[in-house]
């Protein structure tokens, strides 16, 4: 503990939990030599989840991002001395749960994890004497599962920044206030003094929220209540030598898990209902009977899952000499989308997210967040856990609660990666969400957006073009086969889209060519009127974003990009503003409608409602300009999504139905089809290896290796441009290509259709591993109606980016499907000279 409480300093690290330590420790590390921590609660035990959380560790997640921090973590712990490792089984009683462990295979080979495998109950029986396995079909196995000392690593972690005087800490200190000038953080108030920084990151777990109100900024999370247990003394226990020495039990099926605790047994449950707080409820450690994180146990809510752990364990739930030692209702962070809130918060320069961080991730946690705030970006791609992801309307008090409230029950369950919310619904919604409800629209969420995904009317059209339907239920739900026609029938004549879900951000000013040639990788100096598509680079030359930028006028920039990651995007431009105000950012998401328009009778379509030349001469591919259609002005822009003819048509948000209507009676003689995104985001794109930004285009991966390498590169300097030339000097570690499978049956009969994310091997199971250590993984996954295939993209070793090669497997449900690589680079499998597209 240091003794003089400083007046100014580097950064001011709040939280002196497991992330607090992490990160303090790590700036520290990377350089920074003023760096001062507080906390308003005694160490080592400050009072948040750090203290009572049950510490285990299960190395897999679906989420690759999640995955590679929990790793990272533990690799950590391990060189702490602070790692126990005593394997961990995720057991099941039902025919859907070992589906579902047959899918974590897939996350472990991907991700890997390879010691992970299934058992049968023998040997879970096996390895647990004490557990019932009558009752258990299965369980998923990883040896590496392991316990933390989590309040000794961070003890560990804060003396190791002191050592060499470069961080200060400061217990039982509380923030009173913080004062934000011209956008920037600027000083921290507390208890003991007053902090001049420029720097200041919230790590206080379900306080957090309450910490960034104080400088106007949002983090968006809310504590919510996990029951455990302690029982004990268990007489099997008794004889043992360590606080674990049996594996920890995950009973998935009925949300608990169960874990040896020295003499005792943990029973930890996320089956009881879902009890959320709001931090202002949280008490003080004078006022709190534990911590101020473990609040009252509310015994109603726990009656099940007794009789659940009785029926799993009865050797010691059932023995009445055992008893409940230590009972609470644990505090823990929630965010509306499950991921962690990390980085520079958009509201406030300076001021830093650390938040709704488990044990498990916490030390990678920060060490990914320093190395962020020091060398511009971190060794893991954090782009899900981004705090300045979400739009407005998700920071809301109301709609964080109510998603973390769906979502608790969750958080053992058994989620498909399509799976759509039922609460906070209809939020955002088009202009022409009549016509579409009229046609029977299947809505799909995105950040608030109520987008088709298919519609029911176009039902008739799976029998005309032969589609068929999927056999095995996993691959079929949140799935239509609608979407396959509805793709047919825009590549035999037009189909019409609502892409109302845009972002789009308006770059205006002396300055803003500028601005945007330092931003992205493509040249921006171009005519009035000219559309480009440019990727988005992080210092080291991976992608942070891909987008394209319209050029309205000398010194206007119009910048289109997807929904999900449009609030990132648009902290990532407005930190590329000039100082000097000479360019000025404004966001016109909720000003503009779009409605895309392609197929090989788009043209048709659009020069029956408009006197202005749309013809390939007159209106070239890559450009936009006004037009009249009717009584409006609409911004059309010809380039193309989905790999056809056609345009995006931007008009003012209260004219979007009068577009649509127009649009809808001249295609009616062209059998205009209403599509939906399942067409635009996945057939569409597939077909043509179009990549996404968070599939194929993370920072992990270069744009050589993406295959997306221009001619020349610009003379202008632009962020990750010494990284990009010397990428393109080298040779890659791994190439993008786009796989087909040859073989859809299973041994089952059924056919099945892997939906991404599923490792890419060896006909005989063998990963592919690259150069830098990449497991080869399914990055997207669809139908190819129009090639009559179905379509896999993934990053491969050069020795396997064979045209031709039938070495390779897709491993999916723990079978192996053969896949021929179709295509090495970016070259498009249907229409490769774009014959459509610029006709």
């Amino acid at each position: 503990m240091s003794s003089a409480f400083p007046t100014s300093a580097r950064a001011v690290v709040i939280g002196c939990g497991i992330v607090g330590n992490s990160l303090a420790y790590h700036l520290t590390r990377l350089g920074w030599t003023d760096v001062v921590q507080i906390d308003k609660g005694p160490l080592p035990n400050t009072g948040g989840s750090t203290g009572h959380a049950s510490n285990f560790i299960f190395p897999v997640d679906h989420s690759k991002e999640m995955t590679q921090l929990t790793l990272e973590s533990q690799r950590q712990y391990i060189e702490m001395d602070v790692n126990t490792e005593c394997g961990g089984i995720e057991v099941a009683r039902t025919e859907e749960r070992m589906e579902e462990f047959r899918r974590r295979m897939a996350s472990a080979k991907s991700w890997g994890v390879d010691s992970a495998r299934l058992v049968t109950p023998a040997e879970i029986k096996e390895l647990v004497p004490y557990i019932d396995e009558s009752i258990l079909l299965g369980g998923f196995y990883c040896p590496t599962v392991s316990v933390v000392d989590s309040l000794r690593a961070g003890t560990i972690m804060r003396e190791r920044g002191m050592e060499n005087g470069a961080l200060q800490v400061f217990a039982n200190t509380d923030v009173t206030g913080m004062d934000v000038e011209h956008g920037r953080i600027r000083r921290v108030h507390t208890s003991r003094g007053t902090i001049e920084a420029e720097t200041v990151v919230v790590a206080c777990g379900v306080w957090s929220p309450m910490l960034a109100k104080m400088a106007g900024a949002h983090i968006p999370l809310t504590p919510a209540v996990h029951q455990m247990i302690d029982v004990g003394p268990v007489p099997r226990f008794e004889a043992t030598s360590s606080a674990i020495e049996f594996p920890i039990v995950r009973d998935m099926d009925v949300f608990m898990y169960e874990r040896q605790d020295g003499v005792g047994l943990e029973i930890g449950s996320y089956a009881h209902r879902s009890i959320l707080h709001d931090p202002e409820e949280i008490p003080s450690i004078e006022e709190a009977a534990l911590s101020p994180t473990e609040f009252p146990f509310t015994q109603a809510d726990f009656a099940d899952q007794m009789e659940h752990a009785l029926e799993l364990m009865p050797e010691i739930v059932g023995n009445e000499s055992v008893g409940v030692k230590y009972a609470i209702n644990g505090l823990i962070a929630l965010t509306p989308d499950g991921m962690p809130l990390l980085g520079e918060t958009p509201e406030v320069k300076g001021l830093w997210s650390c938040a709704a961080v488990w044990v498990k991730e916490g030390p990678g946690v920060g060490k990914s967040v320093a190395e962020w705030m020091v060398l511009g970006e971190s060794h893991i791609d954090l782009h899900s856990s981004d705090v300045s992801r979400f739009h407005d309307h998700q920071k809301t008090r109301n709609h964080v609660k109510a998603r973390a409230f769906e979502a608790f029950p969750k958080t053992y369950g058994i989620v498909h990666p399509s799976e759509q919310w039922a609460g906070e619904r209809g939020l955002r919604v088009s202009p022409m969400v009549a016509r579409e409800q009229a046609l029977g629209a299947a809505f799909y969420e995105a950040v608030g957006w109520e987008r088709p995904q298919w519609y029911e009317a176009n039902a008739s059209l799976v029998e005309r073009y032969g589609v068929e339907q999927r056999g095995a239920e996993w691959d079929a739900r949140w799935w239509s086969p609608i979407i396959n026609a509805e793709h047919h029938a825009m590549r035999e004549h037009a189909g019409i889209f609502d892409l109302s879900a845009f972002a789009i951000f308006d770059v205006a000013g002396r300055g803003a060519l500028d601005a945007l040639q330092h931003a992205v990788l493509a040249q921006m100096d171009v005519p009035v009127g000219r559309v480009v598509y440019t990727p988005v680079l992080s210092p080291g030359g991976g992608f942070k974003s891909d987008l394209t930028i319209m050029r309205l006028d000398d010194e206007v920039f119009r910048i289109v990009t997807g929904g999900a990651h449009g609030m990132a995007d648009r902290k990532l431009f407005a930190d590329a503003l000039p100082a000097d105000g000479s360019a000025s950012l404004v966001d016109v998401t909720t000003a503009y409608t779009t409605i895309g328009l392609w197929g090989p009778r788009a043209r048709d379509i659009l020069s029956s409602v408009t006197s202005d030349d749309v013809s390939h001469e007159g209106f070239p591919f890559g450009r936009c300009r006004v037009i009249e259609i009717g009584s409006q002005l609409v911004l059309a822009s010809r380039i193309s999504y989905v790999g056809d003819l056609g345009w995006e048509l931007y008009v003012p948000m209260e004219q979007g139905a009068r577009l649509w209507d127009v649009l809808w009676e001249a295609g009616q003689p062209h059998s205009l089809t209403a599509c939906g995104i399942g067409v635009y985001a996945t057939t569409g794109r597939l077909e043509k290896a179009y990549r996404a930004y968070g599939a194929e285009l993370e920072t992990e991966y270069t744009v050589v290796e993406a295959g997306m390498q221009r001619p020349t590169v610009k003379e202008q300097d632009f962020v990750g441009k010494d990284a990009h030339l010397r990428h393109r000097e080298e040779e890659p570690a791994a190439i993008l290509c786009t796989l087909t499978v040859d073989d859809h049956v299973s041994a089952s009969g059924v056919k099945r259709y892997p939906l991404g994310r599923e490792p890419i091997t060896l006909r005989d199971g063998t990963p592919l591993t690259d150069a830098k250590g990449r497991r080869s993984y399914v990055t997207s996954a669809g139908a190819g109606p129009s090639l009559g295939k179905y379509i896999l993209m993934a990053y491969l070793p050069p020795e396997h980016a064979v045209e031709g090669s039938q070495e390779l497997a897709v491993e999916y449900m723990t079978e192996r499907f053969p896949v021929t690589v179709d295509v090495v680079g970016a070259r498009a499998p249907f229409d490769p000279d774009n014959t459509r597209v610029r006709s």
